[in-house]
């Protein structure tokens, strides 16, 4: 029978190499800190209860899980990764597996650990080039022991198979070997490592359990490593994305930050980036260029080229840009368009209703078959308050016309082009505030002095 699971998160690392005033751990890999991924991780596993170590800047650590129920341990001197763990010893109990993961190691995945319900093992990997790593001495499937990089012998630094540094064993076990750590090595820390050799000389070994790919041990020390697990990320979404049909035009260009749900034949072109949470339906297409955020994008959408969409929502198949700007609270209804150079806001745009180029819509609630002519403007901001404009079904805007909220365009009411509208509009009339044309005669064009 399986024990309950109790995860312990090691993000104590000053990370000086990063040279920046941030944690290591909340640097962030496709678009979510790489502890984030590491906890998310250890959720998928139902563990009893986690336990983050903290130690340089732990503040930062505490205010990012803020809203979590953890434990909290720290590490208050940096004296390596048993150490570290002998800070969650007082949380452990005698009925739990107890598995390490490392806040800067964001690649593991859940199918990686699944499986390995109340197993005692460490994670390896095969390298090419192992430098750096600790080595893997086996005897058959078990861990004789993991001897660290800078300890080992040039008989040991030509193993291929190295430590991940995840390892797992019963709380009961791991909390007597870890209380019999020393710290008589080049580094004088004290190796979790350690722990592995101690296990085989109680005749009861850690088993090594290789990982598929072996990226996934990767951390990141420095801003260069990090911009390498950026890039194994993505080539996994891009991988799952064309995988599942998504028709990626040219896939190394396409960067996703967060999560991602595609339907089917959706096309993406090159250089498009996705944040936060997207949701895309049947046969919608990204031009190139586009970043979307935070959308839902029904069936048959379409984004031209060079779009920014920040929590869109269509409602049906409709027609995006290119080089719109498209803001929070913007909902689009079937047949609709938002052309070239518009900008919209807290705006809904009904069936067919159109702002073709040249346009801003804000706090806008325009009805189906409206027509928004080039340079209008919903003037929606008086300084301190937002208003709102309506613009009822039916209703046509001529070209440079200003909408001065609170307002209501009456249905297929007519606003003449480049009128300023202060008050409500009747429906079916045409409406406009312009003076008379008229030529002035004896009039100079000025000139240079």
């Amino acid at each position: 029978m399986s024990q309950a699971l109790h995860v312990v998160i090691l993000a104590a690392g000053a990370g000086t190499r990063m040279r920046s005033s941030k944690l290591k751990v909340l640097h962030p890999v496709a678009g979510q800190a790489m502890v984030d991924h590491v906890y998310q991780l250890a959720l998928t596993l139902k563990p009893r209860q986690i336990t983050l170590v903290y130690g340089h800047q732990g503040d930062q650590l505490k205010a990012h899980f803020d809203h979590e129920k953890v434990n909290w341990a720290e590490q208050k001197q940096q004296l390596g990764t048993g150490h570290a763990v002998q800070q969650a010893m007082t949380f452990m109990q005698d009925d739990e597996d107890v598995l390490v993961l490392y806040g800067d190691a964001p690649l593991i995945q859940s199918g990686d650990l699944a499986h390995l319900a109340s197993k005692q093992f460490v994670l390896t990997a095969i390298l090419d080039d192992a430098t750096g790593y600790g080595r893997i001495v086996r005897s058959g499937e078990d861990i004789k022991a993991i001897v660290e990089h800078k300890d080992a012998s040039p008989a040991e630094l030509k193993i291929k198979e190295i430590n991940s540094g995840i390892i797992q064993a019963p709380a009961t076990r791991l909390k007597g070997w870890l209380q019999q750590l020393s710290n008589n090595n080049q580094q004088q820390e004290y190796y979790l490592t350690d722990v592995i050799a101690l296990a085989a000389a109680d005749k009861q070994p850690f088993q090594a359990i290789q990982l598929a790919d072996a990226h996934a041990v990767k951390g990141a020390n420095d801003m260069q490593q990090l911009a390498e697990l950026e890039d194994i990320f993505q080539q996994r979404i891009r991988r799952q994305m064309m995988q599942s049909g998504v028709h990626l035009i040219r896939p190394g260009t396409v960067d996703v930050r967060g999560s991602l749900n595609c339907g089917q034949d959706v096309v993406v072109d090159k250089g498009v980036l996705f944040e936060g949470d997207n949701d895309l339906g049947d046969g919608v297409k990204i031009g190139a260029f586009a970043v979307i955020k935070n959308c839902q994008l029904a069936a048959g959408t379409q984004v031209e080229a060079h779009s920014m969409l920040d929590g869109v929502i269509t409602t049906g198949a409709c027609a995006i840009g290119p080089f719109a700007r498209l803001r929070p609270g913007t909902e689009l209804a079937a047949g609709s368009k938002v052309g070239n150079f518009v900008e919209t806001k807290k705006t809904q745009l009904g069936q067919n209703s159109k702002a073709s180029h040249l346009t801003y819509l804000g706090d806008a609630v325009i009805g189906d078959g409206v027509n928004i002519g080039a340079g209008t403007i919903t003037c929606n901001y008086d300084g301190v308050n937002k208003f709102t404009t309506t613009i009822k079904d039916g209703a046509f805007i001529g070209s440079d016309s200003q909408l001065v909220a609170p307002v209501t365009v009456g249905k297929n009411a007519t606003i003449g082009a480049g009128s300023t509208i202060t008050k409500d509009t009747p429906d079916e009339q045409l409406t406009l505030s312009r003076s008379r044309q008229k030529s002035v005669t004896n009039w100079q064009k000025p000139r240079k002095k």
